[in-house]
């Protein structure tokens, strides 16, 4: 059975991953999301192992210490992580496990495991994803001025990314992620072939 891989998306706040990873979702076989751990409380209609992993902040601190994550950060008081087991478990089931995550997130990621492949997600200009964050009509101006200088930031990591698909138009970069995974999956190093089975 063909291995699967890792596919890390990043991109800035507002530029359309959520939108562009459910599309996905529906068109490619074999993907799965990844499911993080977190401290945080489960709420209402949540699924144990669906939505997330719940844990104690003891049980946690045990994972980071046994060295059970990809990467994992605090926020507000909450741990989140990526673990490596179900990522690992999922890889060798041929699954393509999706990661949607931030810069920061992508980098430790890229340090811990072995031909993961990474997509960073642009707007086509600061002033466009500014327009699309207005339009949602959902922050402050400062909530506004936060994310656009948070975006400048993330922007300067693209280097780092194996592909750069700018999503202009939405069904565009939709099929350039699709490119992506379909010529992914066919990288020689990914295929188990025997040449001497009759």
């Amino acid at each position: 059975m063909k291995k699967g891989f890792l596919l890390v998306i990043s991109g800035p706040s507002g530029v359309g991953k959520g939108t562009v990873l459910h599309d996905l979702m529906n068109t490619q076989k074999n993907l799965v999301y990844s499911v993080s751990v977190t401290t945080r409380k489960q709420r209402p209609g949540e699924i144990e192992g669906v939505s997330y992993f719940f844990k104690s902040h003891e049980e946690f601190e045990k994972m980071i210490e046994e060295d059970k994550f990809l990467e994992y950060a605090k926020v507000h008081d909450n741990y989140y992580g990526t673990p490596k087991d179900f990522v690992e478990e999922k890889i060798n089931e041929g699954k393509i496990v999706i990661l949607e995550i931030d810069v920061q997130g992508a980098l430790n990621v890229k340090k811990n495991i072995d031909n993961g492949v990474y997509i960073f997600l642009a707007p086509p200009s600061l002033s466009e994803l500014k327009n699309r964050i207005v339009n949602r009509g959902t922050e402050t101006e400062s909530d506004i001025n936060l994310r656009m200088h948070n975006a400048r930031k993330e922007l300067s990591y693209i280097k780092d990314y194996d592909y750069l698909v700018v999503n202009d138009h939405l069904n565009s970069a939709i099929n350039l992620v699709n490119e992506i995974i379909n010529a992914e999956k066919h990288k020689v190093f990914r295929e188990e072939i025997d040449f001497e089975k009759e």
